[in-house]
C-alpha cells in the first residue's frame, strides 16, 4: 500500500492552474491553450500527479505518467514509511533527468489515513491508486470527492458490493473528471488494431475461445515484521480479502480481453480451483483455476490459470471464428489467421523462460502497453475529454467474481446469482494498530 507526493507551484497561480486543467467544458468556439503557454515552463505546465500506494505497480504507473511528458510526481502516500523513501528516491532520480526538483518532504503523507491527505492536497492534479485492491472502492471514492483526476489500478473491487460502489462513483465522476482503469491492454496498438478486425468481421462469427494465464510464484517480502497484520499488507498479493484471489487480480487482464472482444460479459460460469502447487505458508489465495464461461449466443470461453509454475510463464487469448481463428499473447505471434490473415510483426521473438513481470513492465507485444495508455489519460485531461471507464472496470471485475463464486461453491452461477451477492469481503484488520 502506498502514495506519494509531488512538488508545487506559486501559490498566486494555484487556483487558476487547478481550475485550467479541472475545467469541465471549453467553448466550441474557443482555442484551447495548453498549460505551458499560460505558465512558461514545463514543471508548471506538467501535470501534477500524487501516487497512492508506492509499491512496484505503482511506482511503474506514475514512471510511465512522468515519460509520456506531461507529467510530474510531486505526491506520494502509503501506510508504510520505508515504500515512501524508496519510491521517493525513484522520482527524484528520474524527474533530476527531466530538470525537476525533488519531492517537497511536506508532500509524502504515511499511515492509514494518507490516502484522505493525498486526496485533500492543493498540490494534486491527478491521483494513482495502485493500493491493494480491497481499498480500492475506498480510496477511488476519496479521490473523486476531492475533485482529482484519477488512474486506479485493476481490480476496482473484490466483491460485488464493491464493484456496484465504483459504478456509483463512476457517474459522481462523469463529464467532471478523468477516472481510468488500469487495463492498459485496451490501448496497446497491436491488440487494438486486432480486435478492430475482429469486430469488423475478419474471423467470422465467434464460434468459441480460449485464454490461459500461466505465471510463476511470486516472491514474499521475507523479513521481521512487527505483526501477522504487517505480514498480511506486505504479502497482500496472496490474501484473498486484500486481492481478491489471483483470478481477480491477476488473471482479470486476460478475461478483461475476452470481455472486450466478445463485447460483453458472460452469462454464466462453472469452474474449478485449489491451492495445490502453491509454497505453504503464502496466505490463502489458490494456486490455480480452471473455469468455462458461457457468453451469448452459446460462446464458450475455457480459461485456466496458474500461479506457480517455474522457468515458464505464458498468457493467451485465442478465438476461433468461422473465417478464421485470432491469437493475443503477451509474447509470440500476435494477429488473425484464415481467411483475411493479419499479424503484428513488431514483436521480438518471444523468451518465456525468464522471469514473469510482477510490476506489468514488458518488452514484446505488450511494450507499447503503458506508454499509450498513460498518454491517453493525460491527454483526457488536458483536453477535457474526459474519460470514465468506471463501469467497464466493474464490469470485468465482476466478471472474475463470477469464476471465483463458481470456483469456490463448485457449481454452475449465472451472472444475475452473481449480482444478487451482498458478501463484502473484509480482511479484519485495524490498521491504526500498525503505527
Amino acid at each position: 500500500m502506498s502514495t506519494d507526493g509531488e512538488s508545487k507551484p506559486e501559490s498566486s497561480a494555484k487556483v487558476d492552474r487547478r481550475q485550467f486543467i479541472g475545467s469541465t467544458a471549453v467553448a466550441a468556439s474557443a482555442m484551447f491553450i495548453r498549460p505551458g503557454l499560460v505558465w512558461g515552463s514545463a514543471a508548471n505546465s506538467a501535470i501534477r500527479v500524487g501516487l497512492l500506494g508506492s509499491g512496484g505497480r505503482g511506482t511503474e504507473d506514475a514512471t510511465n505518467l512522468i515519460e509520456a511528458g506531461n507529467a510530474r510526481v510531486v505526491a506520494l502516500a502509503d501506510l508504510f514509511p520505508d515504500q515512501l523513501e524508496k519510491a521517493r528516491a525513484v522520482f527524484d532520480k528520474v524527474q533530476q533527468e527531466k530538470g525537476y526538483g525533488a519531492i517537497d518532504a511536506a508532500q509524502i503523507f504515511s499511515g492509514p489515513d494518507a490516502f484522505q491527505k493525498i486526496a485533500a492536497s492543493q498540490e494534486v492534479d491527478a491521483i494513482v491508486i495502485a493500493t491493494p485492491p480491497y481499498f480500492h472502492p475506498q480510496h477511488l471514492e476519496a479521490v473523486v470527492a476531492a475533485g482529482k483526476h484519477v488512474y486506479v489500478e485493476k481490480p476496482v473491487a473484490v466483491d460485488v458490493p464493491g464493484a456496484k460502489k465504483v459504478i456509483e462513483i463512476g457517474k459522481r465522476a462523469e463529464g467532471k473528471l478523468s477516472l481510468d482503469v488500469g487495463f492498459q491492454i485496451r490501448d496497446c496498438p497491436p491488440f487494438v488494431e486486432m480486435v478492430k478486425r475482429i469486430h469488423n468481421g475478419a474471423i467470422g462469427k465467434i464460434v468459441c475461445g480460449e485464454a490461459h494465464y500461466l505465471a510463476g510464484y511470486i516472491k514474499t517480502q521475507d523479513r521481521q515484521f512487527k505483526s501477522p497484520a504487517e505480514r498480511r499488507l506486505r504479502n497482500w498479493v496472496y490474501d484473498r480479502a486484500l486481492s481478491g484471489d489471483i483470478i481477480v487480480e491477476q488473471n482479470i487482464h486476460a478475461i478483461d480481453i475476452c470481455n472486450w472482444i466478445l463485447q460483453g460479459h458472460p452469462l454464466k460460469a462453472s469452474a474449478a480451483g485449489g491451492r495445490a502447487g502453491r509454497p505453504d505458508g503464502d496466505g490463502d489465495a489458490y494456486g490455480n483455476y480452471n473455469v468455462i464461461f458461457q457468453y451469448a449466443d452459446g460462446v464458450d470461453v475455457t480459461f485456466s490459470s496458474t500461479q506457480f509454475a517455474k522457468g515458464f510463464w505464458d498468457v493467451t487469448e485465442r478465438f476461433f471464428g468461422t473465417k478464421g481463428t485470432s491469437q493475443s499473447p503477451y509474447a509470440g505471434p500476435l494477429g488473425i489467421w484464415g481467411e483475411e490473415p493479419w499479424q503484428y510483426s513488431a514483436a521480438p521473438p518471444p523468451d518465456k523462460s525468464g522471469a514473469f513481470s510482477v510490476t506489468g513492465s514488458f518488452s514484446d507485444n505488450l511494450a507499447l502497453a503503458d506508454p499509450e495508455k498513460k498518454k491517453n489519460f493525460l491527454e483526457s485531461i488536458t483536453s477535457g475529454k474526459f474519460h470514465n471507464q468506471a463501469a467497464q472496470g466493474a464490469e470485468s471485475a465482476m466478471t472474475c467474481i463470477l469464476a471465483r463464486m463458481a470456483a469456490y461453491s463448485g457449481h454452475e452461477v449465472t451472472w444475475e446469482q452473481m449480482l444478487k451477492s451482498h458478501e463484502v469481503w473484509d480482511p479484519k484488520l485495524d490498521l491504526t494498530k500498525l503505527v
